[in-house]
């Protein structure tokens, strides 16, 4: 991956968060000693944050166990509500959890978090819509207007523009646009328009949804969203869990 920065969680307690999550959904794991020559599955069995330290299971057969141990690298992969999560160690060690062999790795300094569709999009709250101020240029009245947003992911936005103001040139590009994310902080990045969607609601008004795409969104900025992202996921979750 070019890119692969982008998706990096250095979040202490995020990656604790994470982690933890993939030990209670049971979720395997790939465990690559030798890349795909050498392959074994693992699942987390506990997370230690006091200790700095990851409990995982070990494989059934002893002597992939001993290239576990003496591997000079060893890489994760796995998946968390369809989202790709890699991180690797260094060392890991032989270990009994509650009497029975296990691994032992340091918590992670960091891991990749692949949120894609091609870049995974989660719906913005209707209640409290996010907005996006966008200046407009001099031939469609000038001004600085805001549009709420339909969905947002790494990759973009979506907006509805039902006052058609923008136009639905493909390509075209806005500058210094402006979103404040709750609870983030705000970004401000260019806009190019990728796709116009022309929609009829149910009360017979008309609207229009724009597809955009973050143009050299700096990287601080991209981690916002990515927090974002995050932020939104849990309280979905949340919502999920309370009504189940």
């Amino acid at each position: 991956m070019e890119n692969w920065h982008d998706f990096e969680v250095e979040s202490r307690r995020e990656i604790i968060a994470l982690l933890r999550s993939i030990g209670e959904k049971n979720q395997l794991i790939r465990m690559l000693v030798q890349g795909e020559a050498d392959v074994c599955v693992t699942s987390i069995l506990e997370v230690q944050p006091d200790n700095d330290a990851v409990i995982l299971d070990c494989s059934i057969d002893r002597e992939q166990n001993q290239r576990v141990v003496g591997a000079a690298a060893v890489h994760f992969e796995t998946t968390l509500d369809k989202i790709r999560i890699l991180f690797s160690s260094n060392k890991v060690e032989k270990c009994l959890y509650r009497g029975n062999p296990a691994f032992r790795m340091a918590l992670p300094a960091t891991l990749i978090r692949l949120q894609r569709r091609e870049f995974y999009r989660m719906n913005t709250p209707v209640s409290n819509p996010v907005r996006v101020a966008i200046p407009l240029p001099a031939e469609l009245g000038g001004g600085n207007h805001p549009f709420p947003l339909a969905d947002i992911s790494c990759g973009g936005i979506a907006i509805l523009d039902n006052k058609q103001l923008l136009g639905d040139t493909i390509g075209h590009n806005y500058v210094d646009c402006r979103i404040d994310l709750p609870d983030v902080g705000a970004i401000v990045t260019t806009l190019q328009i990728r796709n116009s969607l022309d929609m009829t609601l149910l009360n017979n008004k008309s609207n229009r949804r724009l597809g955009c795409q973050f143009i050299d969104i700096p990287r601080p900025m991209l981690a916002q969203v990515q927090r974002y992202i995050t932020k939104l996921e849990r309280e979905r979750n949340a919502r999920l869990a309370g009504l189940g």
